[in-house]
């Protein structure tokens, strides 16, 4: 039943004064005579026996202070977002499942909430985010020592189609480095779908990545479209990559990262698996093979909770 207004009781207070019985109080203020003779019981001055507004505000608002507040984040909940924490999942992951799936959750903020409650107690369930709980600033122009590719076609020509995010096919593509700057790994995404294709290098030739990309790429040439890549000199093969996938190759401008955010993103996910510092030469061909399963088999937020292995064979089935 909805508490009593400060309005309210100073109605009362003021009707009390002038004579008025505790039923024409009730009528008055719209409420049962029996809310009107609790609150006189709970909120009179208990030295005197008068009833005074003011005081009877102050003493409600007091015991609401007190009143234990029903607990939402109950232990079934906290032993789910440990669980999904152990699976790698981000807190609004952990939600937008929860909800497809019917089942109680808190928002994303209280998860952060409890995570940062738990790191300063001395926990390490912050350690399973994919940042580790730490925040990193961007890379800067003033850091940035790339070159220009020769030959290069600006992000500026790419079909306008591509920023839709609709067709499978358009690609994006980076790298990521091991320790001591030895080996890398080249990562392939398609950008409707989230689709992750990776490939173990030696280093950062040109040559073998142009040969791992179509390697990788060859069996999916008929859906494919589009590729866009940043200006690493990794990159400086892309003819080659074209030519052998017919496939148009972007580059985005210089220092503009979140033209590839997609990537971006998919990376720092990657780094949940294979942290920065590790040394490439222990990671097996095997290994990078589940790190992909996994992140295929991952719900995304943008796919509305779906996996990308499940919206790519949905519109890869659509479209053929």
């Amino acid at each position: 039943m909805p508490h009593l207004t400060s309005n309210q009781r100073y109605d009362i207070a003021v009707m009390l004064a002038a004579g008025f019985l505790q039923k024409d109080i009730a009528l008055a203020i719209g409420k049962h005579k029996s809310i009107v003779s609790r609150e006189l019981q709970r909120n009179s001055d208990k030295r005197n026996g008068n009833y005074n507004s003011l005081l009877a505000q102050r003493k409600h608002e007091e015991r609401q202070a007190l009143k234990p507040k029903a607990k939402r984040f109950t232990e079934a909940i906290q032993q789910y977002v440990n669980q999904s924490l152990q699976a790698l999942y981000s807190p609004e992951q952990m939600v937008g499942i929860a909800k497809k799936r019917g089942v109680p959750c808190v928002s994303h903020e209280r998860i952060y909430q409890y995570l940062w409650q738990d790191k300063r107690k001395g926990g390490k369930w912050h350690k399973h985010l994919r940042t580790k709980g730490k925040c990193y600033r961007k890379r800067g122009a003033s850091k940035d020592k790339r070159g220009i590719i020769t030959g290069r076609t600006d992000i500026s020509e790419r079909p306008p189609i591509v920023e839709q995010r609709e067709r499978v096919g358009d690609l994006e593509i980076d790298t990521i480095i091991g320790s001591n700057h030895k080996g890398a790994i080249v990562t392939i995404n398609d950008r409707a779908t989230g689709l992750l294709k990776m490939k173990k290098l030696n280093g950062k030739d040109a040559v073998e990545l142009a040969e791992a990309v179509i390697a990788v790429l060859t069996p999916y040439k008929t859906h494919l479209h589009t590729i866009t890549s940043d200006n690493g000199k990794e990159f400086a093969a892309h003819k080659i990559i074209a030519d052998a996938l017919q496939i148009d190759f972007f580059f985005a401008k210089p220092y503009h990262s979140w033209e590839r955010g997609s990537n971006e993103n998919l990376n720092g996910l990657i780094r949940q698996y294979i942290p920065k510092q590790t040394d490439f030469n222990t990671l097996t061909d095997d290994y990078i093979q589940w790190v992909e399963d996994q992140l295929n088999n991952r719900p995304r937020k943008r796919l509305n909770f779906e996996t990308p292995n499940t919206i790519f064979n949905q519109k890869v089935a659509f479209t053929t």
